[in-house]
């Protein structure tokens, strides 16, 4: 749901820079490092929209990897104590206590001597 609210959102937003830009015809002048030309402002702003839209993904995807790199690390040391300890609990058995503990059903009283 929460995916779906995001694009929707994204929906409404793209649509009122469209709109905003579609009013915003005229040329404008813009200054480069190198020079100026004269742009229709439809284009800058529809091109700074998308420049900013990229930039924000580029972050995200960034960050994604990140965590996926995390997650890979903590579950190769979790196996590592397990393998020391001899605990046979696999990462599934983990996540399934964890959706446990977060729906209100701790078991992990009931495992101990």
């Amino acid at each position: 749901m929460k995916v779906q609210a995001s694009i929707i959102v994204a929906f409404i937003f793209a649509l009122l820079i469209a709109l905003f830009a579609v009013v915003n015809v005229e040329a404008v002048p813009v200054d480069y490092v190198w020079g100026q030309s004269n742009v229709p402002l439809i284009l800058v702003i529809i091109g700074s929209a998308l420049f900013g839209g990229l930039a924000v993904g580029l972050f995200g995807i960034v960050r994604q990897y990140r965590l996926t790199r995390r997650i890979k690390t903590l579950e190769k040391q979790m196996a590592g104590l397990q393998s020391i300890e001899g605990d046979p609990v696999t990462i599934e058995a983990m996540k399934a206590e964890s959706s446990d503990a977060v729906n209100g059903q701790d078991r992990y009283n009931e495992r101990l001597p």
